[in-house]
Protein backbone atom coordinates (compact mmCIF):
# COMPACT_ATOMS: atom_id res chain seq x y z
CA UNK A 1 0.00 0.00 0.00
CA UNK A 2 1.37 3.40 -0.98
CA UNK A 3 2.06 6.01 1.68
CA UNK A 4 0.06 9.11 0.76
CA UNK A 5 2.00 12.25 1.67
CA UNK A 6 0.58 15.76 1.42
CA UNK A 7 3.22 18.42 0.84
CA UNK A 8 2.04 21.94 1.64
CA UNK A 9 4.21 24.78 0.35
CA UNK A 10 3.51 27.99 -1.55
CA UNK A 11 6.74 27.79 -3.57
CA UNK A 12 5.94 26.53 -7.10
CA UNK A 13 9.28 24.71 -7.54
CA UNK A 14 8.55 22.41 -4.57
CA UNK A 15 6.36 20.14 -6.71
CA UNK A 16 9.15 19.41 -9.20
CA UNK A 17 11.75 19.10 -6.44
CA UNK A 18 9.77 16.47 -4.52
CA UNK A 19 8.80 14.58 -7.67
CA UNK A 20 12.48 14.37 -8.67
CA UNK A 21 13.74 13.40 -5.22
CA UNK A 22 11.05 10.72 -4.75
CA UNK A 23 10.86 9.46 -8.34
CA UNK A 24 12.00 5.93 -7.43
CA UNK A 25 9.51 5.62 -4.58
CA UNK A 26 6.72 7.02 -6.76
CA UNK A 27 7.59 4.69 -9.63
CA UNK A 28 7.65 1.65 -7.30
CA UNK A 29 4.27 2.67 -5.83
CA UNK A 30 5.70 3.22 -2.34
CA UNK A 31 4.64 6.89 -2.15
CA UNK A 32 1.75 8.90 -3.51
CA UNK A 33 2.46 12.63 -3.33
CA UNK A 34 -0.37 15.16 -3.06
CA UNK A 35 0.43 18.87 -3.20
CA UNK A 36 -1.30 21.91 -1.74
CA UNK A 37 -0.12 25.48 -2.20
CA UNK A 38 -1.61 26.80 1.03
CA UNK A 39 -2.93 25.73 4.39
CA UNK A 40 -6.45 26.49 3.19
CA UNK A 41 -5.99 24.25 0.13
CA UNK A 42 -4.65 21.46 2.32
CA UNK A 43 -7.62 21.60 4.71
CA UNK A 44 -10.10 21.73 1.85
CA UNK A 45 -8.47 18.64 0.33
CA UNK A 46 -8.46 16.80 3.67
CA UNK A 47 -12.06 17.74 4.50
CA UNK A 48 -13.18 16.38 1.13
CA UNK A 49 -13.12 12.86 2.58
CA UNK A 50 -14.69 11.41 5.71
CA UNK A 51 -11.35 9.91 6.73
CA UNK A 52 -8.23 11.46 5.26
CA UNK A 53 -6.45 9.15 2.86
CA UNK A 54 -3.35 11.22 3.54
CA UNK A 55 -1.11 9.36 5.96
CA UNK A 56 1.13 12.30 6.80
CA UNK A 57 1.61 15.98 6.07
CA UNK A 58 4.85 17.85 5.37
CA UNK A 59 4.15 21.56 5.67
CA UNK A 60 6.13 24.74 5.28
CA UNK A 61 5.59 27.19 8.16
CA UNK A 62 5.73 30.56 6.40
CA UNK A 63 3.01 30.82 3.76
CA UNK A 64 0.60 33.60 2.84
CA UNK A 65 -2.85 33.22 4.34
CA UNK A 66 -2.98 30.30 6.76
CA UNK A 67 0.50 29.57 8.11
CA UNK A 68 1.81 26.07 8.51
CA UNK A 69 1.46 26.40 12.29
CA UNK A 70 -2.23 27.31 11.88
CA UNK A 71 -2.65 24.32 9.55
CA UNK A 72 -0.93 22.13 12.14
CA UNK A 73 -3.28 23.24 14.93
CA UNK A 74 -6.40 22.87 12.77
CA UNK A 75 -5.42 19.45 11.39
CA UNK A 76 -4.55 18.16 14.88
CA UNK A 77 -7.95 19.31 16.19
CA UNK A 78 -9.75 17.48 13.35
CA UNK A 79 -7.47 14.44 12.95
CA UNK A 80 -5.33 14.06 16.09
CA UNK A 81 -3.61 10.92 14.80
CA UNK A 82 -2.53 12.44 11.46
CA UNK A 83 1.24 13.04 11.72
CA UNK A 84 2.46 16.46 10.61
CA UNK A 85 6.08 17.47 10.08
CA UNK A 86 7.02 21.12 9.75
CA UNK A 87 9.62 22.22 7.21
CA UNK A 88 11.02 25.74 7.39
CA UNK A 89 13.91 27.92 6.40
CA UNK A 90 13.74 29.40 9.90
CA UNK A 91 15.01 26.78 12.33
CA UNK A 92 14.86 29.08 15.34
CA UNK A 93 13.86 27.79 18.77
CA UNK A 94 10.64 29.83 18.85
CA UNK A 95 9.23 28.19 15.70
CA UNK A 96 10.51 24.76 16.76
CA UNK A 97 9.00 25.00 20.25
CA UNK A 98 5.68 26.33 18.95
CA UNK A 99 5.44 23.57 16.33
CA UNK A 100 6.31 20.79 18.77
CA UNK A 101 3.92 22.18 21.42
CA UNK A 102 1.13 22.21 18.81
CA UNK A 103 1.72 18.53 18.05
CA UNK A 104 4.21 18.44 15.18
CA UNK A 105 5.78 15.01 14.79
CA UNK A 106 9.02 16.49 13.42
CA UNK A 107 10.66 19.82 12.64
CA UNK A 108 12.99 19.97 9.63
CA UNK A 109 14.93 22.91 8.22
CA UNK A 110 15.59 23.99 4.65
CA UNK A 111 17.51 23.24 2.59
CA UNK A 112 15.93 19.84 2.95
CA UNK A 113 18.22 16.89 3.55
CA UNK A 114 16.25 14.30 1.57
CA UNK A 115 18.06 11.35 3.15
CA UNK A 116 16.93 12.61 6.56
CA UNK A 117 13.46 13.39 5.20
CA UNK A 118 13.02 9.86 3.80
CA UNK A 119 14.03 8.39 7.16
CA UNK A 120 11.60 10.74 8.91
CA UNK A 121 8.78 9.75 6.55
CA UNK A 122 9.47 6.05 7.11
CA UNK A 123 9.34 6.55 10.87
CA UNK A 124 6.19 8.67 10.75
CA UNK A 125 4.44 6.19 8.45
CA UNK A 126 5.39 3.24 10.67
CA UNK A 127 4.13 5.06 13.76
CA UNK A 128 0.90 6.03 12.00
CA UNK A 129 -0.01 2.54 10.78
CA UNK A 130 -2.62 0.70 12.77
CA UNK A 131 -2.16 -2.82 11.40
Amino acid sequence: MAICIMIVDDEPDVVDLFKRRFRREIRKGDYLLVFAQSGEDALQNLKGTTQPEVMLILSDINMPGMSGLELLRESKSLWPDLPVAMITAYGDDENRNEALAAGAAHFLTKPIDFVELKATIAGMAAAGRKD
